[in-house]
């Protein structure tokens, strides 16, 4: 599932294609993109809003790339009452695996502005787009669904302000560590997603720089 950077590169032709000698330089099959300052600047000023609601379309009602799913928007499967960074509406996490989630999340959005957002979901069931509006996803958020219908039961949607801050090579390398269906056939839906969020937290709280975030440090690692 694509991140919200590479929705917004997508969307942002004028800009130019890195070369190397006269070849550009592939990242599997898409040319990788070079912005100045000022081209990004106008990209996210006109393309945010759209791109951001394509992505997270794309990530909450299609699921993973290869996936061909009905889109959801189902409210009445949100929690009634008090507002949760963290709903489980597939039964995945056991009561204290998600408590320790919460209180995770929450010291991550309190230190450093983060706004982590963990969805687990089994497609159909699922609040689908409604977790837009209920958790007002904006450019410093992370929408972190768990499905495995979707293959990988790893699945984000990256907030600019993320994207600014956490290299795009970890949510891929994120994935292949803790979201193959090996992994969580194996370990369980529950680890898998206490692994990432833990993954998650400490790559956010690790100073930028060439090496940040260049290991996958789960909960137990």
């Amino acid at each position: 599932m694509p991140s919200l950077a590479a929705v917004l590169a997508a969307a942002a032709p004028q800009c130019r294609p890195f070369v190397a000698g006269q070849q550009p330089r592939r990242q599997g099959a898409a040319v990788r993109v070079v912005c100045s300052a000022q081209e990004r600047s106008g990209v996210l000023e006109r393309a945010a809003k759209g791109a951001a609601a394509v992505a997270l379309s794309a990530l909450l009602a299609v699921g993973g790339a290869s996936a061909r799913l009905e889109g959801v928007n189902k409210p009445e499967l949100l929690p009634k009452g008090e507002f949760t960074p963290v709903i489980d509406v597939a039964g995945f996490l056991t009561d204290g695996e998600e408590r320790r989630i919460r209180q995770r999340v929450d010291d991550l959005e309190r230190d450093t502005g983060v706004k982590l957002r963990v969805l687990a979901q089994n497609y159909p069931q699922t609040p689908g787009l409604a977790i837009k509006d209920y958790w007002g996803v904006d450019a410093d958020t992370v929408v972190f669904v768990a499905d495995p219908n979707t293959g990988n039961i790893l699945n984000f949607n990256v907030g600019e302000n993320v994207d600014f801050k956490v290299p795009r090579s970890f949510w891929s390398r994120l994935a292949g560590r803790y979201g193959t269906k090996f992994y969580w056939q194996d370990n369980g839906q529950d680890l898998s997603i206490v692994n990432a969020v833990a993954a998650i937290d400490n790559c956010v709280r690790e100073p930028m720089g060439r090496a940040q975030c260049s290991t996958i440090r789960g909960e137990l690692e």
